[in-house]
């Protein structure tokens, strides 16, 4: 039996509603303090805050951008390998400190291009079962891959579960739950299996044969 997928057209127009939804809050924010350093009645301290605004805003949209062209995007040409080390600092910029600590215990070496995607996306999916902050560790091992998320409450979305294990309504997916889908696509053709499972009290995304 043929398991059923999104068309290709809707797969590509979730992912892209996707990145908007990352990007959008750091480029209004830019826009923001562009328009208070612009007012002219505004003070010397406020301009100086605005512009303080501007220059953090940039930095968390370029890395968002770049972890989204990794995640998301082609990345290289087809068949590339990325250096994993390269990754990890992208995705600890992507992560930043101030709800999520990563720790990138992946070794710095060059994986498939489809391997990279599949980590970086099993990130996220770690991220989203710890939604009130906490610790999420990335490993490998062989071609295994571990993303375990530590923190208060972390839990399973079952939205989530539902589509990994393949039993969600397509029809239903939006922005958020494209991820957790092309995380699945990604997982499969690297021939691996991924699944979202707790083990005690955290949450461990695993892909593997």
């Amino acid at each position: 039996m043929t398991e059923a997928r999104l068309a290709d057209l809707d797969l590509a127009a979730l992912l892209c509603s996707r990145v908007c939804h990352d990007v959008i809050s750091p480029v209004g924010a830019i826009a923001n303090g562009l328009e208070l350093y612009d007012d002219p009645e505004m003070d010397e301290e406020t301009r100086q805050t605005a512009l303080d605004m501007v220059r953090s805003s940039a930095r968390t949209a370029s890395a968002k951008l770049k972890f989204c062209r990794i995640a998301f995007g082609a990345a290289g040409s087809a068949g590339a390998s990325i250096d994993m080390g390269e990754a990890g600092e992208t995705a600890m910029a992507f992560v930043g400190s101030e709800k999520v600590k990563l720790d990138w215990l992946v070794p710095r070496e060059n994986r498939p291009k489809q391997q990279v995607k599949l980590v970086l996306n099993m990130l996220l999916i770690a991220m989203a079962g710890v939604p009130r902050g906490g610790t999420v560790s990335i490993s490998a091992e062989g071609d295994a891959f571990t993303a375990r998320a530590q923190g208060d409450r972390a839990k399973v979305p079952e939205a989530i579960a539902q589509v990994l294990d393949g039993t969600a309504e397509l029809s239903l997916l939006d922005a958020r739950l494209v991820q957790p889908y092309y995380a699945r696509l990604l997982a499969q053709s690297a021939g691996l299996k991924l699944t979202m499972s707790m083990d005690g009290d955290d949450v461990v995304v695993r892909a593997s044969a």
